[in-house]
């Protein structure tokens, strides 16, 4: 018997990989994604029912790459080796969009940032507190966490943000934090923070580019909300 009539599924499996060589993700559906990725793990078997199952279970390809192994591992079909698989997916994209963000040079597109943001905080069940540093030329000089804290509160104290910010020669910066029990929909104290943030920033000649909060399913953006403007606005009627 061939290797390719080993098992019933051999020619599909075949013909998704060679779909995404072919043409990429662009054409798959988010089963059909899942189960190229259970093949990865699970030689000589049928991986549709398992696909099907994870999507059942969890409702999106999102939700199956952000939940924890031990959620992962309680669906019927689903071993060891897969829920490494499913786990390290996001992991790697993770590092490279870290990567491609740090040394690819200037950051032309605070969009590039955002989505970068929001692939690394999503999937975090507690709330942090993430910089982003740049140079005058808008290079990425490093990016940190300066703060974890419990599901729904991170302390953020802002001479933390200008300290690290002026150690490593920073002129602008770019900061996020997550809310990860719920809606990106800023609060009293998110709005209270950045101004706080905004202001002693400008004090010492940064400039905050913007504050982004992750929602669970959401992005608020301080800057495209127009309140960055607003901030800069104020700070400029001040009589210091």
């Amino acid at each position: 018997m061939t290797a390719g009539r080993d098992h019933p599924g051999a020619g599909h499996r075949a013909r998704l990989r060679e779909k995404f060589l072919a043409h990429g993700l662009a054409k798959f559906t988010d089963e059909e994604v899942l189960e190229l990725l259970l093949t990865l793990a699970t030689p000589r078997r049928d991986c549709k029912q398992q696909a099907r199952a994870l999507l059942r279970e969890l409702g999106s390809l999102q939700a199956v790459l952000d939940a924890p192994p031990s959620e992962l591992a309680r669906i019927k079909g689903i071993g060891p080796k897969n829920v490494l698989g499913l786990k390290l997916v996001p992991a790697v994209a993770r590092r490279y969009l870290e990567d491609k963000l740090v040394h690819r040079g200037r950051l032309l597109d605070a969009d590039q940032a955002r989505d970068y943001l929001v692939m690394w905080m999503r999937p975090l069940t507690r709330e942090v507190f993430k910089l982003i540093l740049l140079d005058t030329e808008r290079r990425v000089l490093e990016v940190a966490d300066i703060s974890a804290g419990t599901l729904t509160e991170a302390a953020v104290y802002p001479r933390e943000v200008v300290a690290r910010a002026l150690a490593a020669g920073a002129a602008a910066v770019f900061c996020a934090h997550n809310h990860p029990s719920g809606p990106a929909r800023p609060s009293r104290d998110d709005r209270r923070l950045t101004r706080r943030l905004f202001h002693a920033c400008a004090g010492v000649g940064l400039e905050l580019v913007d504050h982004v909060i992750v929602g669970k399913s959401d992005l608020f953006s301080f800057a495209q909300a127009g309140e960055i403007a607003a901030l800069a606005r104020e700070y400029q009627t001040l009589d210091l």
